[in-house]
């Protein structure tokens, strides 16, 4: 019998206000996804505004056999990110297939 796989993503548009060059938001970019990769065990990607020095896309894709366990899983990240002091969330786009 084959179980449903449920894969779950977000994707946040931030600012890092701190940042003055594309070094400085490398290394605050840099610093969340690890700390992201360390502490939930997840998928962690930049995806967008490479080249925009206070602006940053992350995705986040997490697979689990419960809907349930995926949910809370993003629900963790999400409140992560949003308590991260080094940058603001812009938008949050959450999807779980």
């Amino acid at each position: 019998m084959h179980k449903l796989m449920v894969i779950a993503s977000v994707v946040f548009e931030l600012g890092v206000e701190q940042a003055f060059s594309l070094k400085d938001k490398r290394r605050v970019i840099f610093g969340l996804k690890a700390r992201l990769k360390n502490k939930f065990n997840i998928a962690v990607s930049e995806t967008g505004s490479h080249d925009i020095w206070n602006r940053a896309e992350i995705a986040v894709v997490t697979v689990s056999a419960e809907r349930q366990h995926a949910e809370s899983m993003l629900s963790a990240v999400m409140d992560f990110v949003e308590s991260y002091g080094e940058v603001e969330v812009i938008s949050i786009n959450e999807e779980i297939f």
